[in-house]
C-alpha cells in the first residue's frame, strides 16, 4: 500500500511540472502595467514550426487599449498637425502675381470719418453759364458748318444762316432795311417841323419812337448779313448743349435754335428725404458718383460750396432740395442723374477702409488681411456708412491690420486654389 501511494504522488508531481513548462500558457499579459511596457519595436512574435497562429489570442491581447494615435513617436506627428492647422485658412498671393495687377496693401488706423446721408440728385447748369440762341429773322435755316451736339463754339461765331429770298413774304432783310430807311426819313423831317411848331410834341415823340425801333431791328441783322442770308452767332464760348431745329426748317423771329453752355460751373441738386431734415444744417459738402463712368467726384476737390437747402418739401414730393455749386474740372455731363453722398458731422477715432477693399458674397462682406509677405486671410467685416470712397467698419478689423485695398478680387481668385504651395515658409 505504501508503494502505491508513493507512485501516485510521483505521477502528480510530474504532471504539474509539465503544465508549468507549456509555452502557450506562458504567453500572458497579466496587468495593464505590463501592457504599457510592451515594446512594439522589440516585441518579436515568433511561431515555432507546427504551432498554430490562431492560438495567439488577439481578443485577449487588448489592442483597443493600445492607442496608436496617441502613441508617442518622438512628438513629430503631433507637431506636424499643429503646424498645418495654424495656416489652414491662409491664401497665398505671390509677389509675382501682385506685380501683374494694380495691387495695394494699407495699414488701417483710426481716423476721423464723417456722417453720410445717401440719396440721389441731378447735375444742372449754373445760372448764367448757358444761353439760348434764337432766330433773328424769319426764313429757311441752314447750318454755317457741320454742327452736332457737343461741338465747341466761340463767342461771335456764325452758327446758322437764315434766308428768306425765295419765300412768298419776301426777303426779310430787304423789308427791315426799307422800314428803317423810311422811319429815318420821317424822323429827320419831323426834327425840322418841330422847330417851327408845325407838329405837336406828342406827334414828334411817336415818329422818333418808330425810328428807334426800326433802327434797332435793322442793326440787329445788318452786321450779320451774308451771301447766304442773315447769320446767327453764338453769345458764349462753350459747346452746343443741344440743337433745337433741323437744317432746311422754316423758323420765325424769336424761335430757339440751340443752347450753348460754357460748362464751367455746374450745380448739384440733391433730393433729401424729410426724415433727415434736422441733419441738413450739419451738411457742408458732398460726393457724387456718375452712372456713365462710375467715378466718385469729391466737391471739396472741385472748389464746391453749399448754395442752399430748402426749408420745406415740394408739394408733390416728400423730399427737400439741397444745392451745391462746383467747377466742372472733369467730364461731368449737365442733366445727368447721380448718386449723392451728403457729408455731415465728423466721427472721431473711426476705422475705415477704401470701398475697393470690400468684396460681397451673398450679402456678406469680406476683406483680405495680410499675414506675411505672400500670405492673406479672408476676414468677414460689418460695414457702416459709406461716402462713396471710404466705408466705415463697425466689426471685424482692429487698428494695425494690413488690408488689401486694391486687388482684392485677384486675391479672391487665388483663394480658389485652396492649398499652400510647397516651399512656402512662415516666420513666427
Amino acid at each position: 500500500m505504501r508503494n502505491i501511494i508513493i507512485t501516485l504522488i510521483s505521477i502528480s508531481l510530474a504532471f504539474y511540472s509539465c503544465k508549468n513548462q507549456n509555452p502557450t500558457l506562458a504567453h500572458t499579459h497579466e496587468t495593464p502595467e505590463g501592457h504599457a511596457e510592451h515594446d512594439h519595436e522589440g516585441h518579436n512574435h515568433e511561431h515555432k514550426p507546427g504551432e498554430k497562429h490562431d492560438e495567439h489570442n488577439h481578443e485577449g491581447h487588448n489592442h483597443e487599449g493600445h492607442d496608436h494615435e496617441g502613441h508617442d513617436h518622438g512628438g513629430k506627428t503631433e507637431q506636424k498637425a499643429v503646424s498645418a492647422s495654424e495656416h489652414s485658412d491662409e491664401i497665398i498671393f505671390t509677389k509675382a502675381q501682385a506685380a501683374k495687377t494694380n495691387f495695394k496693401v494699407e495699414e488701417i488706423l483710426p481716423e476721423t470719418f464723417h456722417g453720410v446721408i445717401k440719396t440721389t440728385g441731378q447735375i444742372l447748369p449754373a445760372p448764367g453759364d448757358e444761353s439760348v440762341i434764337v432766330a433773328t429773322s424769319n426764313g429757311i435755316v441752314s447750318y454755317n458748318k457741320t454742327l452736332t451736339e457737343g461741338s465747341a463754339v466761340q463767342k461771335g461765331q456764325v452758327l446758322f444762316n437764315i434766308a428768306s429770298r425765295n419765300i412768298a413774304e419776301g426777303d426779310h432783310y430787304s423789308k427791315v432795311k426799307a422800314g428803317y430807311e423810311k422811319a429815318r426819313a420821317e424822323y429827320e423831317r419831323a426834327v425840322i417841323l418841330i422847330k417851327d411848331k408845325i407838329i405837336s410834341q406828342r406827334e414828334f415823340e411817336t415818329i422818333r419812337l418808330d425810328y428807334e425801333n426800326a433802327k434797332i431791328a435793322f442793326e440787329a441783322i445788318s452786321g450779320n448779313r451774308t451771301a447766304k442770308g442773315v447769320g446767327v452767332t453764338s453769345p458764349l464760348t462753350g459747346y452746343l448743349k443741344n440743337l433745337l431745329i433741323k437744317e432746311g426748317e422754316y423758323i420765325t423771329v424769336g424761335q430757339p435754335l440751340a443752347t450753348v453752355s460754357q460748362n464751367k460751373k455746374l450745380v448739384l441738386r440733391a433730393e433729401v428725404s424729410e426724415k433727415h431734415y434736422k441733419s441738413l444744417n450739419l451738411i457742408r459738402s458732398a460726393n457724387f458718383k456718375t452712372p456713365y463712368d462710375n467715378k466718385v467726384y469729391v466737391l471739396s476737390e472741385l472748389d464746391g460750396k453749399l448754395l442752399s437747402f430748402g426749408k420745406a418739401s415740394n408739394t408733390n414730393s416728400f423730399y427737400v432740395p439741397v444745392s451745391f455749386e462746383f467747377d466742372n474740372k472733369g467730364d461731368v455731363i449737365p442733366g445727368s442723374f447721380v448718386e449723392v453722398f451728403l457729408i455731415s458731422a465728423p466721427i472721431d477715432n473711426t476705422l475705415s477702409i477704401p470701398v475697393t477693399a470690400l468684396t460681397n458674397e451673398m450679402g456678406t462682406f469680406y476683406v483680405y488681411v495680410q499675414l506675411d509677405e505672400e500670405g492673406y486671410r479672408k476676414q468677414e467685416v460689418t460695414p457702416g456708412m459709406n461716402d462713396g470712397r471710404q466705408v466705415q467698419i463697425l466689426k471685424g478689423l482692429k487698428a494695425g491690420d494690413r488690408v488689401v485695398t486694391q486687388g482684392a478680387y485677384q486675391v479672391k481668385m487665388a483663394s480658389f486654389s485652396g492649398a499652400i504651395p510647397h516651399g512656402h515658409s512662415h516666420e513666427h
